[in-house]
């Protein structure tokens, strides 16, 4: 196995035990921070996997991470960033259709993020999301990270069945 495969997937096994970490936190604050140190993992693996759209995409998403963890993500930043994000991924593509799945599945998500506060909306983004970031870790090698791309589908995916009676109910 070529060492850049090694030190990419071990830079992705990080990141899915930061997400995994992320996602059981309770305080808004200490998800975006376990967030923070996923994306920077996911950064290693992108520089070793020479994914280079993903590594700009997830060099936005570091920055819009710890603005939002210093409470200073407005509006008008998270549009600036999209654009940057959409901009500075397509320059850097270098995987063809499997290079703007990063950009679509950041950016569309970024954009929902700030648009609705309906949870369920927020479900269906996210496992999107993750679908597309699934496929290009797959496609890369990043092993650890599409395996928990998937795990973490699947898991929300669940989520939206077990609280699609909660949100039917509201809306009657």
């Amino acid at each position: 196995m070529p060492f850049y495969l090694v030190i990419g997937n071990i830079f992705s096994l990080l990141s899915a035990i930061c997400i995994a970490v992320s996602v059981i936190k309770k305080n808004k604050n200490d998800l975006i921070w376990w967030q923070i140190i996923d994306v920077i993992f996911c950064i290693l693996s992108n520089i070793a996997l020479y994914t280079y759209a993903a590594l700009t995409t997830n060099t936005v998403s570091l920055i819009r991470n710890i603005l939002a963890y210093k409470n200073k993500l407005s509006k008008k930043l998270t549009f600036i960033l999209v654009v940057l994000c959409i901009i500075a991924g397509l320059w850097a593509n270098n995987r063809g259709i499997i290079g703007l799945f990063p950009i679509i599945a950041s950016a569309s998500y970024t954009i929902l993020m700030h648009t609705t506060n309906n949870e369920q909306q927020m479900r269906y983004a996210l496992v999107s999301n993750l679908v597309l970031w699934f496929i290009h870790d797959f496609y890369v090698q990043a092993y650890p990270s599409a395996i928990m791309d998937m795990v973490l589908s699947l898991w929300t995916v669940l989520q939206i069945f077990q609280n699609r009676n909660k949100f039917t109910d509201k809306a009657n």
